[in-house]
Parts: C-alpha cells; sequence; structure tokens
C-alpha cells in the first residue's frame, strides 16, 4: 500500500546520484570507499539507528527515459520492501522529461513491486500489505496536474493487476460463465455497460465458427460485450482471445504445454483491464470490447481436422489444426465488432502462436496490420509504456498460404511464416478499409521468467499501451 506526498519531507533519504554531480565531500569520499560505481541501479543502503537510513543510488550515464525511472523505483522499493523501511524522502534531480509522466512512471515502478499471485496458505505477509509512505520533493510543479497523474496511474496499475489476475487464476476457477461474471461485476461499478450473451444467443447472432470451437467443451461459451462511451469519437473495438482453457482438440498438446493453457485467454485479461482502467480514470474516448469466451476441449461434439465449417462472415474455414482455434473464434468476434458494433477501427490482442516465440522470444510482441498510420499510432503509446512492439510484413504473397482447396480458407498454414499467416487470417473477417492492429502477445502475456518488474507468469501486456493509445497523458 503506497502513499504518495507531495512536497513534503521525512522518512529515509534516498539519493540519487551521477558521477559527475556535484557532492559534499565527505559523501564522495565515503562513496569511494565503498567502491560505489554510480552505475544505473546500483546501490547502497546505508541504517542508521539514530537518524534516518539513507540509500544511494547510481543514474549512470545516459540520460533517463520513463522506462528507467520505472526499473529504478522497482528496485528502490524492492530495498526498501526488504530493510522494512516503511517512510522515504526522494531527492531525484529533474530530468529532461515531463514531471506528471515522470511521477507517474515512479509511482507505477513502485507499485510493479507489490504483485504477487499466490495459492499459497502459508503467506503471512503479502507484498501489496506492506505500507510505504513516499515523501516526494523531486520538483516543484502545480500539484493538482502532479496528483492527476498519480490518480491516473495508480487506475492503470488497477487494470493491469487486474489482467494479470484473470490470466494467473486457474482454468477450473476462470471458465467463459466465471469470466463474463467477473467482467460484468468489475466494469459496470465502473460505469461500462456490460451485455453477455449465452449460447442460444449466440447462435441467433450466427457466429458459427466460434461455437464450433466451443463445442466439445462442457464449460459452455460467452459472448461479452463491453461498452463504455464518454466522448462523440470514432468507436474503437479492442478484441481478445478468451480460450480459458485450451487442450489444442484433437490435435492435443503435450503434457506441459497444456499446463499454462489457462492463461490462453490473455488477450481477454488484456481487453478487460484496459477497459477497466479507461472507465476509472473517465477517459474522454469511445470503447467496445468483445471477448468470444469458450473451451477448446475433445469430446464427441468437439470439431475435428479436416472439418469445413462455416462462419459469421459467410467465408467457409478448413480446419487444418484444431489447435489453431483462437484465430476462429477471432473470426467471428473482429467480424461482430466491424460490422454489427460499428467499429471504426480494431486492434485485437491474442496468445495466438508458438511462432511469435521463435521469431521475437519474450521480449517484442508481433504485429500485422492493414493500416501503418495506426500502427504508428499504437507503436507510439507501446514505446511510452515501455512495451515493445515488432511489425511483421503485411504481404500479399504470405496471404496465399492461407489458401485452401475445398474452402475459402484455411485455419493454418503450417510451419511457413506462422505468425505472419495467423494475424492475416483473423484480418480477413475485420470490415473491409477498417484500420486494424493485430498483436500476437503469445510470448510477451505470459513469461517463463521475471524481467526487470515484470513478473514470472501473467504480466498484464498492453493494458498501459492501450490507456496510453485511448487517453493520452498531457504534461
Amino acid at each position: 500500500m503506497i502513499k504518495f506526498n507531495l512536497y513534503k519531507e521525512g522518512g529515509l533519504k534516498v539519493h540519487f546520484v551521477k558521477k559527475d554531480q556535484e557532492l559534499p565531500s565527505e559523501i564522495k569520499e565515503y562513496l569511494e570507499k565503498k567502491k560505489f560505481a554510480y552505475k544505473f541501479k546500483e546501490s547502497l543502503y546505508l541504517p542508521s539507528f539514530e537518524e534516518e537510513s539513507e540509500i544511494f543510488m547510481g543514474l549512470g550515464d545516459d540520460e533517463l527515459d520513463l522506462e528507467d525511472v520505472r526499473n529504478l523505483f522497482f528496485e528502490l522499493g524492492n530495498i526498501l520492501r526488504d530493510n522494512q523501511e516503511h517512510e522515504v524522502e526522494i531527492k531525484m534531480p529533474e530530468l529532461s522529461i515531463c514531471n506528471k509522466k515522470t511521477i507517474m512512471a515512479a509511482y507505477e515502478g513502485l507499485r510493479q513491486g507489490e504483485y504477487e499471485f499466490t495459492k499459497k496458505t502459508d503467506v503471512k505477509e503479502k507484498k501489496a500489505d506492506f505500507e510505504l509512505t513516499v515523501n516526494y520533493t523531486a520538483f516543484r510543479g502545480p500539484e493538482a496536474k502532479l496528483r492527476e497523474g498519480l490518480d491516473k496511474i495508480e487506475n492503470i496499475m488497477d487494470g493491469v493487476f487486474l489482467a494479470r489476475d484473470l490470466v494467473n487464476e486457474r482454468a477450473n476457477v476462470i471458465y467463459p460463465d466465471t469470466l463474463a461474471k467477473i467482467a460484468k461485476e468489475k466494469l459496470e461499478e465502473a460505469g461500462v455497460k456490460v451485455t453477455v450473451y449465452e449460447e442460444d444467443e449466440i447462435e441467433k447472432i450466427g457466429m458459427k465458427a466460434f461455437l464450433r470451437v466451443a463445442a466439445g467443451a462442457t464449460n459452455r461459451p460467452r459472448l461479452i460485450v463491453m461498452e463504455y462511451k464518454n466522448a462523440d469519437t470514432e468507436k474503437v473495438a479492442l478484441v481478445g482471445k478468451g480460450l480459458t482453457y485450451d487442450s489444442g482438440g484433437y490435435n492435443i498438446k503435450s503434457p506441459s504445454g497444456m499446463n499454462y493453457m489457462h492463461c490462453d485467454m490473455g488477450g481477454a485479461g488484456t481487453v478487460i483491464g484496459t477497459i477497466y482502467a479507461l472507465a476509472k480514470n473517465k477517459a474522454k474516448t469511445n470503447i467496445v470490447g468483445v471477448v468470444a469466451a469458450c473451451e477448446n476441449m475433445i469430446s464427441g461434439q468437439a470439431y475435428k481436422s479436416g472439418d469445413v465449417i462455416d462462419s459469421m462472415k459467410g467465408l467457409t474455414i478448413e480446419v487444418a489444426n484444431t489447435d489453431a482455434e483462437g484465430r476462429i473464434t477471432l473470426a467471428d468476434a473482429v467480424h461482430y465488432a466491424t460490422n454489427n458494433l460499428g467499429a471504426e477501427k480494431i486492434i485485437d490482442l491474442a496468445t495466438l502462436t508458438g511462432a511469435v516465440t521463435i521469431a521475437l522470444g519474450e521480449v517484442y510482441t508481433g504485429a500485422v496490420t492493414n493500416n501503418e498510420d495506426f500502427y504508428k499510432e499504437v507503436l507510439e503509446a507501446g514505446k511510452l509504456a515501455g512495451e515493445k512492439m515488432w511489425a511483421f510484413p503485411y504481404d500479399e504473397d504470405y496471404k496465399k498460404l492461407n489458401k485452401s482447396e475445398v474452402a475459402d480458407i484455411k485455419n493454418t498454414s503450417g510451419r511457413q511464416a506462422g505468425s505472419v499467416t495467423a494475424g492475416l487470417f483473423v484480418g480477413e473477417f475485420v470490415k473491409e478499409n477498417t484500420p486494424w492492429v493485430h498483436l500476437d502477445i503469445a510470448a510477451t502475456a505470459y513469461r517463463d521468467k521475471k524481467a526487470g518488474y515484470l513478473p514470472k507468469n501473467a504480466t498484464g501486456i498492453h493494458v498501459k499501451t492501450l490507456n496510453n493509445l485511448l487517453d493520452p497523458t498531457d504534461c
């Protein structure tokens, strides 16, 4: 729990220092004695029994950006928590970044260290229960504006943590019905209209492809539609892949591959977390979120390899692989968003392909787009958030790999250009001439190991990006 005071002194003193910085000679000598090298994030904790303790943290030689500030304060938060220091005074040199965004990044870094997800019964103290008072005296500025930034980033981080919790939760807890109920409960209290469609209603809508993927599961599908409008601006659709569990179907996954398939609704988690944050911040935007939630299971009712199935758009789909199911559900979802709900721009997010992990690892999200200008807006919003993306080619020659001999399109092209062709498959179902960005978050939404402030497992990737895009922060 973090309390942020502006223009107040008191508590452990934190000094952010560079090698060429003017410091009192006795401090310089002491740091040299301790072999302090002023490297970025290097720290020296000096406890004191009689007076306030102190921490020195190196800033390195390069100019800091917002991502550096997040990482710096994440490390600081870990030091304070490890040493049970509950009040701190921040003394930080003014950076060549807007003050409001700097303080937001600082708060985020501290808050990132609070997150944990555990089902263990012997946890004595949760990280979020650690009480920390931050007295921030780093620079002067309009207090109301800085406080506005703190309130905003607090709500965004609530959205990130909601997304992480949904994706980390296991499939015996999060399945289509419970995901829909949580979305409705969390979002409606924030002012979002949430409509949940059950199977008979989904059938009336005509989402034939979605229902074929869901056919084998005992837990029946739900279509979750989230509408937030607080401005007469263009309507942007956020569509999240909502496979609450993926066995692979008859193209069954390996046992180890199935262990973490509760995370296959990472796109849905991001969409729900994003809209939650936007609504809490009363963003001046016009958003519709769509999640086609289901499980991909094996039974006598399940779809099979070689099947030819119908879609909402009317295109027939050859099922070349039942484990390429997410793009089939997205086909109906993006068509519904752009044709039935009138979205003028669309972003879909999906833990879609293993191929993106081979191509980009856990560092970059893979992207496919039909509109370079729209993609650049998303890319810039991601840079501000510290969330990296890389665009794959949008090329007609890749589309040819999705051609089927028996249907209008097939759901996988095999091993060649797997992330590209998967994205292009989804794009075939977007209304013509609608700006579209597809984000394949298979490697970035759920990590094998932690990196910086990103935890192992669910990351809540792109909640920050989409908030930057749809509700930009001024300085």
